[in-house]
């Protein structure tokens, strides 16, 4: 016997294993109109969004979904009815006047970008609410079908629907692919496009007008609010995994259908989630996966590039504290003591640093525990020892740094050095082979 349910039951039914085979399979007809438009959406929302993304206009693709709304009130209030087509009409029309707009305030000397988008942000907005009110009073209807729009309400979409994001998915596509060039050029460099006689007003409408389209379209899906993270945070993901144009379009593009498939699908399966929201969610897991783990800019890459820049910039402190014993005429080999005192280092962390020195024969086993460098220690340390003399000599000769001041300075970018930053030194300074005296006029724990 089935136990009766409240409606008042919020909990969260998870699915059974076949009914998450069907919703992956796309088997039944609602949810596969669902998913196929929310995957267009997000495939053209993060293609056209990179270039928005790198022409530093996300905020603008936040200004333009809230100038839709007062579109959408006044096209209901005309029209009497909840017309789709009519509705999305009003809302390209106000859209474009808030892009207008901000652009027009742009030219106001006092008033900067941030802050005309910030007024038609909010002013519009502002006028869009006050209208869903007074529709709300009318004798046609309230407002209860027109808030889809502010929120998103993926699960009412209908095949025509999905065909008008189809449609207008393909219809980007082939613009950005039409545009490419100009589109890369403006969003790199304006100043260049413009002296070379290129049209970067008419190219900037263009993609603004790709933008104000997405926009439009996925306001049924997603809505005003969040259309948004479709258009930006797809392409900031991307954006830690390449630096070419081509494969960060085609990244965000991929970013963007996953996150309108994978949250459309589990919408499907989790009825009482909104898709639009959970559509964001998987986007916000794509953006924060790519800036943890993305191999050469993510946050995990930099501390491990960190982390062993400063183990290489430790060794190579001990292997210039040993040159340096060696240089001043010392007949015995360095003690421990005696190499403890040129650094501030720790007595366990030297004592790390000896121990794989002596296990990367770098330093004599036999010896221990008096400190002597093998040859091919002898070697390392007197490369290491000649790169610090070099830029401690250019410092003092180019940058007027003074003697007494010169080793802190040469300390913080002698690790770095390339090999064809030594080869500039070396003729710079006419040195070939030999290693600079040092310039400090005495000895000095280093």
């Amino acid at each position: 016997m089935l136990s009766a349910v409240s409606i008042t039951d919020n909990a969260i039914a998870w699915p059974s294993s076949q009914e998450l085979w069907r919703a992956l399979s796309l088997a039944d007809y609602n949810t596969r109109v669902v998913v196929i438009g929310a995957t267009l959406l997000g495939v053209a929302a993060g293609i056209i969004g990179t270039f928005a993304y790198l022409r530093k206009r996300a905020m603008l693709g936040d200004a333009l979904s809230h100038a839709t709304l007062p579109g959408i009130a006044i096209a209901f209030l005309i029209s009497g009815e909840k017309n789709l087509s009519l509705l999305l009409l009003g809302a390209t029309t106000t859209g474009v006047l808030g892009i207008l707009a901000v652009v027009a305030m742009r030219k106001i000397p006092r008033i900067k970008e941030d802050a005309a988008i910030g007024i038609v942000l909010s002013v519009f907005f502002g006028i869009g609410m006050v209208l869903f009110s007074l529709i709300q009073q009318t004798d046609t209807g309230n407002a209860a079908g027109l808030t889809s729009f502010i929120y998103g309400k993926a699960a009412a979409m209908i095949a025509r629907d999905a065909i008008l994001i189809g449609v207008s998915a393909a219809a980007i596509l082939i613009g950005c692919a039409l545009l490419y060039k100009e589109f890369r050029l403006i969003c790199f460099d304006k100043s260049f496009a413009a002296a070379q006689g290129w049209p970067v007003a008419a190219i900037d409408l263009a993609m603004m007008a790709m933008v104000v389209c997405v926009t439009v379209v996925g306001l049924q899906a997603v809505g005003l609010i969040m259309i948004v993270a479709l258009l930006i945070i797809p392409a900031a993901a991307a954006r830690f995994w390449t630096d070419r144009l081509s494969t960060m379009t085609l990244i965000a593009g991929t970013f963007g259908a996953i996150s309108g498939y994978l949250g459309s699908t589990i919408s499907a399966l989790t009825p009482r989630l909104p898709t639009g929201a959970v559509i964001v969610i998987v986007t916000g897991i794509l953006f924060f996966a790519s800036m943890f783990f993305s191999p050469h800019r993510g946050v995990l890459a930099s501390v491990i590039r960190q982390w062993a820049l400063s183990r290489r910039i430790a060794f190579q402190h001990l292997l210039r504290a040993m040159a340096e014993h060696e240089e001043s005429g010392h007949t015995s080999p360095a003690t421990f003591e005696a190499v403890f005192v040129k650094r501030s280092w720790t007595r366990s962390a030297l004592t790390r640093l000896i121990r794989r020195a002596t296990s990367g024969g770098l330093l004599d086993r036999a010896a221990l525990p008096a400190l002597r460098l093998t040859s091919a220690g002898r070697d390392n340390a007197t490369r290491i020892l000649r790169n610090h003399r070099l830029w401690e000599m250019y410092l003092i000769r180019y940058a007027d740094i003074a003697p007494s001041h010169v080793d802190r300075d040469a300390d913080e970018v002698e690790h770095v050095l390339a090999g064809d930053v030594v080869r500039d030194l070396e003729q710079a300074l006419n040195s070939k082979d030999e290693i600079a005296p040092s310039p400090h006029p005495t000895e000095q724990p280093v």
